[in-house]
């Protein structure tokens, strides 16, 4: 089975078109196809922007994304960042009996799943708001349930009365919110296959009072992330826990699109595949993996001080282009990279890159990089670890960042990897792959 997805130059933005029929989810598995929010396909491509211009709004998103995750593990309101353009993932699904199309931001960085419900105190959107009334599903959840409790920010619409309606209240890291009541309803995903699937008894969140600075496009939030109560937690045993994605290259011909798998589609082998633990941490939505050390030509840089002595020390994320180091282990990494290029450092057109070249000359030839991973070493390609700013500007794809938030590992160098996530095994593997041909 297959489903249409609508992805994003820097984070892969998701558009599923849904049907009215649904057949219930299995363990079989199912792919996505994942198409370029800037390709002439998507809806929301803009012909006035050069490349160039998409590829810095991109890259300018990596900088400000690292905020997202300054709000990890705080025992206050569930916290998330949303970033109004190249930040987000759109995702159309269905939801209730008869299926109500929603269109909302797929969020890899937090949980819940929620949308614009009537009645609304609520930011302007293009489409209806759900009436959830009128779905033969819905079912409000009480405040003594085990979801309400999973769920940070809740109380009870009834503060005597624990069988009472559970209600949410989220705070993401830019302010934005969602007030409302925590429910139980059914989400269809549609397939080209001709049968949808319907997820039944998803805990979903029906948000009466919301503002922030949501795209009238959206209705909502589709939470991605590790936590309980994200939507790839609830599919867990349809799907196996697993789910897995290949990123077709920047520089991929028109046409070409990414796809996401789930269930035994999802499933990353072979000779090249090498594995890694994924690493989880209390009350935290994102995915960790550790990171031990990163080659330059051969030549091994161990992280070292608090950087090493943790385990589950970088985030992996596909919404972020750049890769984000701790500065002071970064600055050796450029050291080690810039020693080995044979050409004169550029000035930057994007703030925040740190080595840059000018290319328009001659081809600039850049070192081999290996990132090493706790048993998993993932060797790169120039295409991951140089990426072209313009016509004239090459620039590294890791920075150096520090301010609290955690590392991050992000998308370029994931491009031409499968990449799987098994949530069972608590793995993530790595098979270098022609993502234009998977």
């Amino acid at each position: 089975m297959a489903v249409t997805i609508i992805a994003s130059f820097s984070s892969f933005f998701l558009s599923l078109i849904l049907s009215t029929a649904a057949t219930t989810a299995k363990t079989s598995g199912f792919s996505v196809e994942l198409i370029h929010r800037d390709s002439p396909k998507s809806p929301f491509y803009n012909p006035l922007e050069s490349p160039s211009q998409r590829v810095a709004n991109a890259l300018r998103h990596s900088i400000s994304r690292t905020h997202h995750f300054l709000s990890s593990g705080k025992n206050d309101a569930p916290r998330s960042n949303i970033i109004s353009n190249a930040g987000q993932y759109l995702m159309n699904i269905s939801l209730g009996t008869p299926p109500f199309p929603i269109l909302a931001i797929a969020d890899t960085g937090s949980d819940l799943v929620w949308t614009q419900c009537e009645p609304c105190q609520c930011y302007k959107q293009d489409a209806p708001f759900y009436n959830p009334n009128s779905s033969s599903t819905y079912k409000t959840i009480p405040c003594s349930a085990t979801q309400c409790k999973k769920l940070q920010g809740t109380s009870c619409s009834d503060e005597f009365d624990p069988e009472s309606t559970c209600i949410y209240s989220v705070t993401y890291g830019d302010q934005s919110f969602t007030n409302g009541d925590l429910a139980l309803d059914t989400i269809t995903l549609s397939s080209t296959s001709g049968q949808p699937v319907a997820l039944p008894n998803i805990t979903v969140g029906c948000g009466n009072n919301n503002d922030g600075t949501f795209n009238e496009r959206g209705s909502g939030i589709i939470g991605l992330g590790a936590g309980d109560l994200s939507l790839i937690s609830q599919m867990g045993k349809s799907i196996g826990g697993k789910f897995s994605y290949c990123l077709v290259p920047l520089t991929a011909t028109i046409g070409s699109s990414s796809k996401i798998n789930f269930g035994s589609n999802g499933i990353v082998s072979g000779p090249e595949a090498v594995s890694t633990p994924l690493v989880r941490k209390t009350s935290d939505s994102f995915y960790y993996l550790t990171l031990e050390g990163i080659s330059v030509d051969g030549e091994r840089i161990n992280v070292s001080g608090s950087f090493a002595l943790s385990k589950g020390n970088i985030v992996i994320d596909s919404g972020t282009p750049l890769t984000v180091l701790p500065t002071n282990f970064f600055a050796l990494l450029k050291d080690a990279v810039s020693s080995k290029i044979n050409a004169t450092q550029s000035e930057s057109t994007v703030q925040g890159l740190q080595l840059c070249y000018d290319n328009s000359e001659r081809d600039i030839k850049v070192p081999d990089i290996t990132v090493h991973f706790t048993s998993a070493d993932v060797k790169l390609k120039p295409l991951n670890t140089f990426v072209q700013v313009n016509k004239k500007l090459i620039c590294f794809s890791f920075i150096g960042r520090d301010g609290g938030a955690p590392p991050i590992y992000g998308n370029l160098v994931q491009m031409n990897f499968l990449v799987g996530y098994d949530t069972q095994e608590q793995t993530v593997s790595f098979k270098p792959t022609d993502c234009t041909k998977a």
